[in-house]
């Protein structure tokens, strides 16, 4: 049973962006804790993640009218009560998805206080009073803390995921391409668990934090005393990855040398550890990003073009946030929750005026911006909605003129970026406007 201090947790399903953002908001101020979902696609895949206390759904969805989820919850064993959304022109339809099994409808424009009763007397359902109705073939581990991202409504999110969805079963290669801040680690990690492969390890590995002297190491791994510093046995990414997906993060970045040694056991299928003759054979599906043009680089004679075709059997394109319209709203509202449980508030929502500034927004930095803001408003507001005048966009997408203009100044803005980002230096490089590989590069130069 649901606790005095725990929230009751509702799934709206609700294909209008605006109207749904409007009942998460009010139903937020009622304590509640809301997720939403624009298709029942959509829904099904969050509730295959997280437990709800409850579902208001629309009849109507794009995909699969409301009355499916219903199907679908009875047919995975989900005890979870709906409530059917409907016009009144729809009555007929609402009636017939409780015959189905909806708990109650409710017609629009809803009234709010008809629908807070039906809330609570849903709640009172028997299927209600824990989230602890999922069979346990539903139940996810080990990856949680990886999915704290939505895909998005936006055509350009569902093209993408949609392409996601047709080469995740295949043995292909896939290139990610997409400017920082974007997601490309979800989208590797979303294609590994959709895949043929998906009960074996997902390996990521940032090419930009890999001196070259240690990049056969890490790929490949180690003997003990096989080398100065080598003072136990490596098992390197090829190895631990074996069965599964090894992501390449930022692969622009490697040497052209480790790019030599990298297409070799790419070609080969083997790999063999620094210090021993011994081959080892490695079974590993290929997933890379990039926020480079590899062409260009190709060009430059910075990046092998045999290389290249190597690992870009398919190439996936990252929108950037601002080409995906009220997705904006739908990740803000989800940062929203992600900083209320991190910093201990519970802010219920954004004015009307702060959702217009969220949109008009070109989001240079992208999700990892947004986020960012959302996170810095929620510690800032002293009110339940958060208003225009703390959504400080220019201030969060980068450190004040941390460009690196000149060699004087140089140490000192790395320093501050290094400091504002809490040492993590794939964000500090991001303020600086350069890639992770050339600050290891600078914080070397000046022993940092």
């Amino acid at each position: 049973m649901v606790t005095d201090k725990e929230q009751y947790k509702i799934l709206i399903v609700e294909d209008d962006l605006t109207y749904a953002i409007m009942l998460k908001t009010w139903l937020g101020k009622k304590g509640f804790l809301v997720t939403t979902a624009g298709q029942v696609s959509k829904a099904c895949a969050l509730i295959e993640k997280f437990s709800y206390h409850l579902i208001l759904s629309d009849l109507r969805l794009p995909d699969r009218d409301g009355t499916s989820l219903i199907s679908w919850l009875q047919h995975k064993e989900y005890k979870i009560p709906i409530i059917i959304m409907t016009r009144y022109a729809d009555i007929r339809g609402a009636v017939q998805a409780m015959k189905d099994g909806a708990v109650d409808y409710i017609a629009k424009p809803i009234v709010p206080d008809e629908l807070l009763r039906k809330i609570h007397e849903a709640l009172d359902h028997p299927a209600a009073g824990s989230t602890d109705n999922h069979p346990l073939s539903a139940t996810t581990s080990g990856n949680e803390e990886k999915d704290d991202f939505l895909e998005g409504e936006s055509e350009p999110a569902r093209r993408l995921y949609d392409y996601v969805a047709l080469v995740a079963p295949t043995p292909m290669s896939v290139l990610i391409n997409g400017a920082s801040g974007t997601g490309k680690e979800y989208v590797a990690r979303r294609i590994h668990q959709l895949s043929k492969r998906a009960d074996k390890p997902f390996v990521p590995i940032d090419c930009g934090a890999i001196p070259d002297e240690l990049a056969a190491s890490e790929f490949f791994g180690h003997v003990k005393g096989s080398f100065t510093g080598a003072v136990t046995d490596k098992t390197g990414a090829f190895e631990a990855a074996n069965g599964g997906t090894l992501f390449l993060d930022e692969i622009g970045n490697l040497s052209y040398n480790v790019q030599v040694q990298l297409l070799r056991a790419l070609q080969e299928r083997r790999i063999r550890k620094i210090g021993t003759n011994k081959e080892i054979q490695v079974d590993v599906r290929i997933v890379c990003a990039t926020n480079e043009n590899l062409l260009e680089a190709i060009h430059e004679g910075r990046f092998r073009e045999d290389l290249y075709h190597r690992i870009n059997e398919f190439t996936l394109r990252m929108p950037s946030l601002h080409e995906r319209g009220e997705d904006v709203l739908l990740f803000a509202n989800f940062f929203l929750d992600l900083a209320n449980r991190e910093l201990g508030r519970s802010v219920k929502g954004f004015s009307p005026e702060a959702n217009k500034a969220l949109l008009a927004y070109s989001w240079p930095g992208n999700l990892r911006q947004l986020k960012n803001v959302v996170k810095r408003a929620v510690l800032l507001t002293k009110k339940e909605i958060i208003q225009v005048d703390v959504l400080d966009m220019e201030e969060s997408s980068a450190v004040k003129d941390l460009s690196l203009h000149s060699v004087e100044s140089e140490k000192t803005r790395i320093e501050e970026a290094l400091r504002q980002t809490g040492n993590h230096k794939g964000k500090a490089a991001d303020l600086l406007g350069i890639d992770r590989k050339t600050l290891y590069n600078k914080m070397k130069t000046y022993g940092m």
